[in-house]
Formats: C-alpha cells, sequence, structure tokens
C-alpha cells in the first residue's frame, strides 16, 4: 500500500508508532521532552528527532502550523498524575489536564485547517483521565479563537468531541499477554468517529471462535529463562516471525531477584491489605500479566512478582520481571532496543502503548479509507545494538546489602484478613495518619475500605480476653503460646522501630512485622472450625459477630503493644 504518515507526540519508546509501522504506515516523527525517550525513539525508527516540551505548542499557533502534516496524528499523553496509583490517586490532576488538551489543540489545528491531510487520530491514557476532561472542545476552549476566526470558523464550534468518540479498551482483548486496561480517544475522519476494532482474544471460550488471553505461561514455556548460559541457540520470538541467537538477545540473561525485606512486603499488601482485595503471589502465570507499570520497585502491592527459576530461600526466592520480559509483555520484538539505565529501560517500557493495541487500530484506519494491507507484519529481523547498555551479565547476584528503612519509618502490619475487619500493630496512630511518636498501638479497622470505623485497644486490654478465648477450641493451646515462648521474641519499643528500620530481627526479639506474621501463623495452626465469636454479655468488638481467628488476633495484637510500650 501507498505508506500512510504518522506523527507521534509523547512517543516515549515508540510502541504506539511500532504498531502502525508494523502494519505499514511510516512514522515522520516523535515528539517527547525526556532525552531518553527520544534516544529509543530514534534507534529503532531511524529518525534524528530532537527533545522537545509538547507544552511549547500551547504557546505558539505558528509551531503547530509549521509541524509536518501527516495522515495520522497519534499521542499517548503523561498518565502519571492521572493514575490511580500514583498517590492513592490524589495526585494534582492539572499538568495532566494541561499536557492533554495541548495535545487536543495540535489535533484540532491539524484537522480542521484549510486542505488538512489528517485521516484519523488517536489518543491513549489511563481509565481515570476520563474523569478530568470535557466531553467536547471548542476552538475557544483550546485556546483558538483568534485562529478559528482568521478561517471564519465560530469560536464556539466544537473542534474536538470526545462524548461519542472514546472507548475503554483492554490489550488482552488484542493478543497482548497482559491485561491493560487504557483510554482511547480518537475520530477516522472519513467516518467522523472512533471505530473500536474487534477483539481478537477472550477471556474464557464463548460461542465465538476467538482464542483464550494469552498468559505468563507463554514466556515461561517459550522464552529462556534469565539464568541460561551464553549461547549461540536460535531462540524464536513468540509474538513474532523473528528468530535470533540468545546472545544478541539484550536486557534479559541478569538477575532480577528481590530480597526477602523487599519480597515480604509485596507479598502482605497483596495477599492481605487492610481494605482492598487479594492478588496473587507470586503471580499467577496462567493469567495475563497485570499492567507492566513505568517503576522498578519490589516492595509494593503493584510489583510483578515471579518465583525464581534457581532454587534460593530468603534473598532471591522472588524475582521481578527482565525488561526483556516486559517489553514482550508490552509487545514489543525481541529487536526492538531502549537506550539509557536500567531504571530508564523501564520506565519507557512501563509508559509505552501497547503495541497490539496500536496495530488493531492501525488496521482500522487500513480498513476504513479501503487500503489494502500488507501481507506481512513489517519488522526489524535484526536488533541495531550499536550504543545499547546491555543488561546482560549472566551473573547471579550477591544479596550483600539488604534494603533499610528511613528513621522513625512508619510500621503497620496484621495478621489476618477476615469477616471484613482486621486487627492491627502499628507505630502511629492509623486514623490521624500521622508521625511516629514511639509508642505502639493496637487498632481494628472495619469495613473493606477507607473511611469505615477504626476502633482503638487501650494497652492492657488482652488480659480481659482471656476467660473468653479459653472457651474456644484450641483457645488454651493458643494462649499457653502466646503467653510462653512468643512473649519472649517481642522487644521494647525502641528496639522493635530500630529492627523494623533496619528490616531484620535482633538476637531472640522478632523484628515487627515478623511478630505479626508469626500471630497468624499460630492462629492458623491452633484454630480449626471454631464457630464466630457472638457478643452476648460482653463487648470487645463493634460488630456482635466476629471471627473468632479476629479475636484471638486482638489478643496477641494488644500484647505485643503492651510489652513493647511498658519495657
Amino acid at each position: 500500500m501507498n505508506k500512510l504518515s504518522v506523527i507521534d507526540f509523547f512517543c516515549g519508546a515508540g510502541g504506539f508508532s511500532e504498531g502502525f509501522r508494523q502494519m505499514g504506515f511510516e512514522i515522520k516523527h516523535g515528539y517527547d521532552h525526556w532525552m531518553p525517550a527520544i534516544d529509543t525513539f530514534n534507534h529503532n525508527f531511524n529518525l534524528e528527532c530532537q527533545v522537545k516540551n509538547i507544552l511549547d505548542f500551547k504557546k505558539s499557533i505558528e509551531e503547530i502550523e509549521n509541524l509536518p502534516d501527516t495522515d495520522i496524528i497519534i499521542g499517548s499523553p503523561p498518565c502519571v498524575s492521572f493514575s490511580s496509583s500514583n498517590k492513592s490517586g490524589n495526585a494534582d490532576k492539572s499538568l495532566g489536564v494541561e499536557l492533554t488538551e495541548t495535545f487536543l489543540r495540535i489535533v484540532a489545528v491539524k484537522k480542521h485547517q484549510p486542505n488538512s491531510i489528517l485521516k484519523a487520530w488517536f489518543m491513549e491514557n489511563v481509565v481515570n483521565s476520563k474523569r478530568y476532561l470535557q466531553t467536547q472542545y471548542t476552538f475557544k476552549d483550546l485556546g483558538l479563537t483568534e485562529w478559528a476566526n482568521k478561517f471564519r470558523i465560530s469560536p464556539l464550534k466544537i473542534a474536538i468531541d470526545l462524548f461519542e468518540n472514546t472507548s475503554v479498551i483492554n490489550s488482552a482483548d488484542y493478543g497482548s499477554i497482559q491485561s491493560r486496561k487504557r483510554v482511547i480517544s480518537g475520530e477516522i475522519i472519513k467516518k467522523n468517529k472512533l471505530i473500536i476494532p474487534l477483539p481478537t482474544h477472550q477471556k474464557k471460550k464463548t460461542e465465538l471462535s476467538l482464542p483464550l488471553y494469552n498468559s505468563i505461561s507463554l514466556i515461561k514455556r517459550n522464552f529462556p529463562s534469565p539464568f541460561e548460559k551464553k549461547s549461540s541457540v536460535k531462540i524464536k520470538d513468540i509474538q513474532y516471525s523473528i528468530e535470533l541467537e540468545q546472545n544478541k538477545i539484550t536486557d534479559h540473561f541478569y538477575d532480577t531477584g528481590v530480597y526477602e525485606a523487599a519480597w515480604r512486603f509485596s507479598k502482605h499488601w497483596k495477599t492481605n491489605h487492610p481494605f482492598m482485595g487479594k492478588m496473587s503471589f507470586p503471580e499467577n502465570e496462567n493469567n495475563p500479566s497485570r499492567t507492566i507499570t513505568a517503576t522498578k520497585i519490589a516492595n509494593s502491592r503493584e510489583s510483578i512478582i515471579y518465583k525464581s527459576e534457581i532454587n534460593r530461600k530468603g534473598d532471591g526466592e522472588y524475582r521481578l520481571p527482565t525488561v526483556r520480559e516486559a517489553a514482550i509483555i508490552m509487545g514489543f520484538p525481541i529487536t526492538y532496543q531502549f537506550i539509557g539505565s536500567e531504571n530508564a529501560k523501564w520506565r519507557l517500557v512501563g509508559n509505552a502503548v501497547c503495541t497490539s493495541v496500536s496495530r488493531a487500530f492501525a488496521k482500522t484506519v487500513i480498513s476504513s479509507l479501503n487500503i489494502k494491507p500488507e501481507k506481512d507484519l513489517i519488522v526489524n529481523n535484526f536488533p541495531n545494538l550499536n550504543g545499547v547498555l546491555n543488561l546482560n551479565n549472566y551473573n547471579k547476584k550477591n544479596f550483600d546489602n539488604p534494603p533499610i528503612k528511613n528513621k522513625d519509618a512508619r510500621c503497620r502490619w496484621q495478621p489476618i484478613k477476615e469477616g471484613n475487619l482486621t486487627v492491627t500493630l502499628s507505630n502511629y496512630n492509623i486514623e490521624k495518619n500521622n508521625k511516629t511518636d514511639g509508642k505502639w498501638r493496637t487498632s481494628i479497622q472495619y469495613g473493606t475500605g477507607k473511611g469505615f470505623p477504626i476502633q482503638h485497644i487501650e494497652d492492657g486490654y488482652f488480659k480481659k480476653l482471656e476467660s473468653i478465648i479459653s472457651k474456644f477450641k484450641g483457645g488454651n493451646d493458643f494462649l499457653d503460646v502466646i503467653n510462653n515462648g512468643f512473649s519472649k521474641k517481642i522487644g521494647d519499643a525502641q528496639k522493635l522501630q530500630k529492627m523494623f528500620e533496619n528490616q531484620k530481627s535482633e538476637g531472640n526479639f522478632l523484628e515487627p512485622t515478623r511478630l505479626v506474621d508469626e500471630v497468624g501463623n499460630i492462629i492458623r495452626k491452633v484454630i480449626i472450625d471454631n464457630p464466630d465469636f457472638v457478643q452476648i454479655n460482653t463487648t470487645v468488638f463493634l460488630k456482635k459477630c466476629v471471627p473468632t481467628k479476629q479475636l484471638f488476633a486482638l489478643y496477641a495484637i494488644n500484647k505485643i503493644a503492651t510489652i513493647a510500650n511498658s519495657n
């Protein structure tokens, strides 16, 4: 086909452009304010783009008019300020809105200018961004009043209509190895609307004869482990018709093992979060990957954690994906290269648009314009390794620099989550969300979201619970364990704080999160088939009926706090 031209704003690593290139489009230029993004884009598309602040186009109509006229405009404004995971969704949205509206301003000029050749435009962002954008933009809204008047267009006329031209899509529906929900806005000018591509994959079997979602196991079964030795054996790209010698594959053969101090936190927040749902730990490899993010982090709920292929306990027992694995999950060919440090590469990959998604929307353009598509996907069969900092070192990591917490770091940990409540040990007032003050606290959180009641329990309260607990099956065994060997593992408040900051136990004393985890293990071991604790002649919890496990948890957690504060 005659190649349609594309210009890409907020181009990043080039995922959006790569999908269009694979369908035969010509990538003319990419704009981004970050040097590693421009270096990566230039490297893979053989261009000479320069770093550019997109907000320059907000200040100058002339700069927009001087942009090359292309058939397609694509853009993925930075999502960080819109993301729900950024400051729990409370980040300032103003910059995200400003950048997005600057992109829409560019589109409006190129769409409505005389003799426009624009045939389609597409914009990708996180789902949350919809809440902060208008559904329609007039020329006036986009700061184009004078420009519109020059061409005898009413400034109050709708320049960009997002209302009917926006849809939430899941990359897994289009063959991606991850479930990544994003909002796509855009328009095929000829049709005056956004055309949503039909899914190529489905989550579970239906009457549709579509293959099921691709899962992480596709990589684990068909791509070498990061711990393989150097080899010239040919490796097939699991998504493209590319074969590459193993020693030509970059950013994969290095140890991404995680310190136990980090993966324990990830495991806790995934499986035992006080007010969010349970997640798999490690990742369920029979499902598509969760969303690849721009940050290489191992201790959070959002971390993607795999069981290591080598037999290690504690440090290194689990690992992060390699940059190459993450890039495959995002749909990049194994010949695609990323320029910069390891952290820069993670950011480049995590901020990209899935190529399967951009390819699907490129197909809608080809179909709508009745253009004959290319027979095969257009990909680079050989990597350009010039100037690439390859992360491969074929070495196993030495875990000799364990992470530590900041001085006066806050601690919040609970042994179990059951019955829509948690019993928590913390070194700060959770309700006031303040700093540490040297005291350890017992509290009960009710409900599965923020804003639910919090009950504060005074030190020594555990003594009132002994007679109640002793009546339950396993109760006396539980009391015997807690009041004897376990109590000797509890340090004073200052020692608990120090151990938490250093993320390790000292002598016979257990670090506080490990104390709480041991409480959970003791409860699961001694309590079997007990009925719920129903409060009749006593009041312990704000709820009349709670799981017996939480009664036992309250006893142990309060004893920890009491002993710590009394020493």
